[in-house]
């Protein structure tokens, strides 16, 4: 069912400076709810779960969380059961908004929003009861935003030539070659060159750790990306997983006729799938137990 390509290299990560923070308990059903940004008049909303009995006084590391939906559609709660997942294996796990493609709006506006997020969870870590390390999780055009951060890098609040991206990546079914997706270019409204926002023309050796999930038949965000992607970060000496599951489309849906709604994950796949991230959170110290 599944082949992976898995290389390991010398891993070298920074860690956040450790501050206090008041107690949280439990993982609930509901996130605690902040707003992280206000940009031409809209309020960019984060949603967080915290870890069963956290304390901010203890050494806890974070995940973001972005949603597909073709920059265009979607919303934070599409990520709401991943989140709760990650917090339950012990991670601060926070659903952000950003701005949707319409009007005035692009992808690039998206990505600046990515990246407030993530200075924000940093700035604002003592709050949060961030005291480690943030790795960043995106599914589809989600994906491609935080892999964007990751890559093509940050403007703005998160001043050039100071990371303030994802320590680790978690990729499920990644838009990384934008540069041939069709739809990306007319998001992207003509106001810039293509592949100054493809991730896969930006990999360098500082680039994260990343595992990444793909379904073989995926004509949305195609295989080829990903392993361009991968190897690219291998050759830099960098680290890269590339869990790849045969006769399953776009989000491992086995409905591969029509792989933008009516999604079937395939169980097996999707079970596999969420282990081998789990596995990979755990390798590099993001997380405990087995």
């Amino acid at each position: 069912m599944r082949a992976t390509l898995l290389v390991t290299s010398v891993l070298v990560l920074a860690v956040s400076p450790a501050r206090s923070a008041s107690a949280q308990v439990g993982v609930s059903h509901q996130p605690h709810s902040y707003i992280y940004r206000e940009v031409e008049g809209q309020w960019l909303s984060a949603h967080v779960f915290f870890p069963p009995g956290h304390r901010g006084s203890e050494q806890t590391n974070a995940i973001l969380l972005f949603h597909g939906g073709g920059w265009s559609a979607g919303a934070p709660e599409w990520t709401f059961a991943a989140a709760r997942r990650f917090a339950e294996w012990g991670l601060v796990s926070i659903a952000v908004q950003y701005r949707l493609s319409g009007g005035d709006a692009t992808p690039i506006e998206a990505l600046d929003d990515v990246c407030t997020a993530f200075s924000w969870v940093r700035e604002d870590a003592a709050n949060l009861g961030v005291l480690g390390r943030v790795a960043g999780y995106g599914v589809s055009a989600g994906g491609h935003l935080v892999a964007a951060v990751a890559t093509v890098g940050c403007s703005g609040d998160a001043a050039p030539g100071d990371y303030a991206g994802p320590d680790a990546l978690l990729l499920w079914s990644p838009a990384l070659d934008v540069a041939r997706d069709g739809w990306f270019v007319r998001q992207l409204q003509g106001r810039a060159d293509v592949a100054v926002y493809s991730p896969i023309e930006h990999v360098r050796p500082s680039t994260p750790p990343t595992s990444i999930v793909q379904g073989v038949m995926d004509t949305l965000t195609p295989l080829s990306g990903a392993r361009r992607f991968c190897d690219r970060l291998i050759q830099l000496g960098g680290i890269c997983e590339l869990h790849v599951y045969e006769g399953v489309g776009h989000l491992l849906t086995r409905n591969v006729a029509n792989q933008e709604r009516d999604f079937d994950p395939d169980p097996a796949a999707q079970a596999d799938g969420i282990a081998q991230q789990r596995r990979f959170l755990r390798e590099l110290g993001f997380i405990s137990g087995r």
